[in-house]
């Protein structure tokens, strides 16, 4: 059978963007559809605004570092306004270079919906035209939820923003109450916070960032304190409503908190809802999510699906990465499978919290008897701006191989560094690798590979 395209591309976001470029510089006839803006998330309403704001926010605390070194600014004032228009138009530059570059590739680009017709055939909702396709690719992402759990609706949750909306708010709110525990809740509460707004943060576990190592953890939760953050723990709202011109928010522990805007940050959902996949022969999930094999091919044998729709490692980089993949197993008959294992992350708060590899928690349920090695210290930048910041690092080592498992850091560009460890564990560097390394003083960098005095060590 003649199709149209050898590989239709549903989501313009960065693993769908990056597939289609790819094959199509491989010599595949590839079509791509995206119904809002190229880019996706990451670039429109994700990683790059939201990385913008996180440095609006951080000039408030730079202010308070530079008198200590002799500076004196005047009064500050913050104008949102000022800072949203900028922020829209970098992100409409960014948008402009994703459509040009996949446009040079040879894509053709329809500002559409896809849904599915049968194995091969997709529709294109807004203009009805219908196309055939060999392979197909689904890159349709993610997207907020407003459920709890599996089905518990907020009451008055309609009344409540998500992240995507924060991105567009028409002015800054002077209290805001952020529900969740994730990596978007904790850097939306910092921004808030930096920006001047007053944030109370409500989680319903013991503490933030689960899946994090557990010093990081209460690492933050002390920063939050300090820096003024109100952060209540075990905790969920039960009802929100609107009194006048401001939000209630009631909760499990009795309390009502009144703000002017409220932000759900409790979760993401698979993009697969009227999808019709199975139409396709495309397998779901229990949260929708497009399961996949090793190599990111779907039920059907010539249906894969990359980054968040699949549930699998929500970063834009994985997505990426796992578009690569597809490509060189498809189309450059070259089988690779994505590497999930060495992943660098980082939450952007203030400091910010880089990590990769194994915690502590992880490497002992996998068997490994651990040496932790630990330093906490107070930047040297902070010894003059006069501000109570700490600096936690750590390296957990296998007390067999030395191998070093993960690494760990919360304090100033964090994430910075954490993309350089990341090539070290990949390449599996020992504790004695780091110990020979030479240090580059004065950095906080440096106390990676000055720690010599094992902190304690773990068993399984």
């Amino acid at each position: 059978m003649k199709y149209d395209y050898d590989l239709f591309v549903i989501g313009g976001g960065s693993g769908g963007v990056r597939a289609s470029r790819m094959a199509a510089l491989a010599g595949a006839r590839v079509a791509l559809a995206e119904e809002w803006r190229m880019g996706g998330t990451c670039v429109i309403r994700g990683c790059i605004p939201k990385k913008l704001l996180v440095y609006a926010s951080q000039f408030s605390e730079n202010v308070l570092d530079a008198a200590g070194y002799g500076w004196d600014f005047g009064q500050a004032r913050f104008d949102w306004p000022t800072l949203i228009a900028n922020k829209d138009k970098e992100i409409a530059r960014l948008e402009g270079l994703y459509t040009t570059n996949v446009q040079k590739a040879g894509v053709t680009i329809y500002q559409d919906r896809a849904v599915f017709e049968d194995p091969h055939t997709l529709l294109l909702l807004n203009s009805g035209k219908r196309v055939t396709t060999e392979k197909i690719l689904i890159a349709t992402g993610n997207r907020p939820t407003r459920e709890m759990g599996t089905s518990h609706v907020i009451p008055g949750g309609d009344l409540c923003i998500t992240s995507d909306e924060a991105f567009h708010l028409k002015e800054l709110p002077k209290r805001i109450l952020i529900a969740g525990g994730g990596y978007i809740a904790l850097e939306f509460a910092h921004i808030f916070h930096g920006l001047g707004s007053h944030v109370s943060l409500v989680y319903r576990g013991d503490k933030p960032l689960r899946g994090f190592d557990d010093g990081m953890r209460d690492a933050l939760c002390e920063s939050m304190k300090q820096r003024g953050l109100e952060v209540l723990l075990g905790c969920e709202f039960t009802k929100v409503e609107k009194r006048g011109s401001c939000l209630r928010a009631e909760t499990n522990k009795g309390a009502v908190i009144e703000c002017d805007q409220i932000m759900l940050a409790i979760g993401r959902m698979p993009n697969t809802m009227a999808l019709h996949v199975e139409k396709a022969g495309v397998e779901l999930g229990k949260r929708g999510e497009v399961k996949v094999d090793g190599y990111s091919a779907t039920s059907a044998p010539h249906i894969y699906a990359v980054g968040d729709v699949t549930d699998r490692v929500q970063l834009t980089p994985v997505a990426i990465h796992e578009a690569m993949c597809f490509v060189e197993t498809v189309f450059k008959n070259n089988p690779t499978k994505p590497d999930h294992i060495h992943v660098p992350s980082a939450v952007f708060t203030t400091p910010e919290l880089g990590a990769v590899g194994l915690t502590e928690a992880k490497a002992l349920a996998q068997g490994h008897a651990i040496d932790v090695y630990q330093s906490t210290f107070k930047p040297l930048l902070h010894t003059l701006g006069g501000r109570p910041v700490r600096t936690l690092m750590k390296l957990i080592v296998d007390a067999k191989t030395d191998k070093v498992l993960g690494c760990h850091i919360f304090g100033d560009h964090a994430a910075e560094i954490i993309q350089i460890v990341a090539v070290c564990l990949k390449m599996g560097a020992t504790k004695k690798d780091f110990d020979g390394t030479m240090a580059l003083h004065p950095t906080a960098a440096e106390e990676l590979v000055t720690m010599r005095s094992k902190s304690y060590s773990r068993n399984p």
